[in-house]
């Protein structure tokens, strides 16, 4: 069953985060267009109105796009010069250990999204310059949250099944 769903939530990783690199590609292209528009006002031309609030909502997104791959390629910070000395063993737990707390914590930060997004769209709070609803930033963002928690979630399981894998190859060597 795991290998099954290994191709999925590999395939559902990489196109978030290729939404993520895509949305991150257009704010530098719109951010060196505002720029340029800036430098050139004597000749008529101006920044993008509103450029620094669609950045802030973009760049939410990206971040939250970019946690499920992170986590499925195991991208964040490692201590290997320690975890080296461990065993195969002992280094799985510490994969499953990690994994349940970044699955928690991404779990802890959808809800809360969640909770501020019904606020957002509650109170009908907008930019000030653009006046676009904040509901719809974080709306965007939630796309990537509920991706990472789908990782996370298969990642916690193909964990335990690691473990109890060489659980059953130590027991196999040992009689």
């Amino acid at each position: 069953m795991l290998k099954q769903s290994e191709r999925w939530i590999e395939r559902l990783a990489y196109w978030v985060a290729i939404t993520g690199g895509v949305v991150l590609s257009a704010i530098a292209v719109m951010t060196c267009i505002s720029i340029f528009g800036r430098a050139f006002l004597a000749f008529g031309l101006k920044p993008i109105r509103g450029d620094f609030e669609l950045v802030e909502a973009g760049t939410a997104f990206v971040v939250c796009a970019f946690m499920p791959w992170a986590q499925l390629k195991r991208g964040h910070a490692s201590v290997a010069i320690l975890t080296d000395l461990f065993s195969r063993r002992a280094n799985k737990f510490i994969d499953l250990l990690s994994d349940a707390i970044l699955l928690a914590a991404s779990t802890i930060m959808t809800w809360r999204h969640i909770a501020g997004l019904e606020d957002k769209q509650a109170y009908g709070e907008t930019t000030f310059i653009i006046q676009f609803p904040l509901w719809w930033a974080y709306a965007g963002c939630l796309f990537g949250l509920i991706a990472w928690i789908i990782v996370g979630v298969w990642l916690v399981i193909a964990d335990i099944s690691a473990l109890r894998d060489e659980s059953l190859a130590g027991e196999g060597a040992a009689q």
